[in-house]
């Protein structure tokens, strides 16, 4: 598939004013791709010009647009096609981090928690299927190869304690995703793929890193290297989980946690037995066992 990242085909990538969004618009961008860069922010306007100027050859797009919103993204839709002509990669990036566990603390306001939680899944996932509902018929129609990659996380498969509506939305994302995947390839003549983008700890300001005059930590890739890896395991290789490693956290590691994890279910363990005090030490030797010395 890497004959889709050409001159002049066309990517629109929501949440693309920092972070993983924005280093995936430059890539796109180099390649000469004509870029649309989608974000609520409007400070991506401000970030398209940044790159026109970096890019001087390549149309590039700014479009300010709550994907949580069913009316903007059909306009958005609409106009993306219409000036466009085709979409060539989607990638589903938008999303937001807040307080969300599984229950309200003592003493909170169940209105403000009912708001974090609304506020997660509006975005984390009603963002992407509004994306993926409203452009994919038109995509899966197209005569041309074209992807969809949606982000979502480690903490949509493993689920570690601590922040439940971040987990239950990525989770959802990943559960759709497999689902589109299916049905796109399933529909009669379909050139259209998904594919699930799969973050190690990378160094934006969505985890709080990447904030102006920090450092980046030495366990955590950069936005660049983690897109990098994404775009070689969907487009050259084709996979449909672009699970990403980091300076902490090899591939290994990762099979190992998520193996782990299903293995909860089949082995009728406590839920999330992997922080379970009396599971420590078998997870542990189960670890050492997987990835020795790690």
């Amino acid at each position: 598939m890497s004959n889709i990242l050409k001159s002049k085909a066309v990517a629109v990538i929501t949440g693309a004013a920092s972070g993983l969004g924005l280093a995936a618009a430059r890539t796109f961008a180099q390649k000469g791709m004509v870029v649309c860069l989608v974000d609520a922010s409007s400070t991506v306007k401000d970030v398209a010009a940044g790159l026109r100027k970096e890019f001087s050859h390549t149309e590039i797009h700014a479009m300010e647009v709550d994907v949580s919103n069913l009316q903007d993204v059909t306009a958005l839709r609409d106009t993306v096609f219409k000036e466009c002509g085709s979409v060539h990669v989607l990638m589903n990036n938008a999303g937001i981090g807040r307080e969300c566990p599984a229950m309200p603390a003592d003493g909170q306001s169940f209105d403000e928690y009912l708001a974090q939680w609304q506020a997660v899944i509006d975005v984390n996932v009603w963002g992407v299927v509004y994306m993926s509902m409203l452009f994919g018929p038109v995509m899966r129609s197209q005569k041309e190869q074209s992807v969809i990659i949606n982000t979502g996380s480690k903490q949509g498969i493993t689920c570690p304690p601590g922040n439940a509506g971040y987990n239950v939305s990525k989770a959802v994302v990943k559960t759709y995703t497999e689902q589109l995947a299916h049905e796109l390839r399933n529909y009669p003549s379909s050139l259209c793929s998904a594919h699930l983008f799969i973050p190690g700890w990378a160094y934006t300001a969505m985890n709080g890193n990447g904030r102006e005059g920090m450092t980046k930590p030495d366990g955590a890739w950069t936005a660049e290297q983690t897109v990098d890896y994404m775009i070689d395991k969907v487009f050259n290789h084709g996979d449909f989980y672009a699970l990403c490693p980091d300076n902490e956290t090899t591939t290994a590691i990762d099979h190992a946690r998520i193996e782990w994890s299903l293995g909860d279910i089949i082995e009728n363990r406590p839920a999330l037995s992997r922080w379970h005090p009396e599971y420590e030490k078998q997870f542990a030797e189960f670890l050492q066992k997987k990835v020795p010395n790690h």
